[in-house]
């Protein structure tokens, strides 16, 4: 694959589980295709907490946004609550807990992350993300 070649998907999902292995499977889809199968499975992984927090925590719609760009997957959820994401804890401090370890798993298996508010039309929201580098 052209290193300067770039594209973005956006899927946009309900407010349902299942929604979750949807975005998972449709991710892998879109990597496969591209010729990205290395970065699968850690995709996959990012892909399925950001989702997953933003159906879990949220009432209304939410979208996968992936992006390729210069050698660099982006990954991203976003959701209709501006309220900023709970910041991960260290992942030793999860380790008998039953939740809270999903950006704590992104933050230690992605290159970066972040997020940022949203508003477009009127419509509030933010965008959780995460980035892998593609590594010869």
């Amino acid at each position: 694959m052209p290193e300067n070649e770039s594209w973005e998907y956006s899927l946009y999902i309900p407010n349902d589980l299942r929604a979750v292995t949807v975005s998972r499977r449709t991710l892998r889809l879109i990597l496969t295709m591209h010729g990205l199968i290395r970065l699968v499975d850690v995709a996959e992984l990012l892909a399925t907490e950001l989702v997953s927090n933003a159906v879990r925590h949220t009432k209304g719609p939410a979208a996968l946004r992936v992006r390729w760009s210069a050698g660099v997957l982006r990954i991203g959820a976003w959701d209709a609550d501006p309220a900023p994401p709970e910041p991960p804890r260290p992942l030793g401090q999860l380790a008998e807990s039953e939740e809270g370890r999903g950006l704590a798993l992104v933050r230690a298996c992605a290159d970066v992350w972040g997020w940022q508010p949203l508003a477009r039309d009127g419509n509030r929201g933010k965008f959780v993300w995460c980035e892998l580098a593609a590594v010869a």
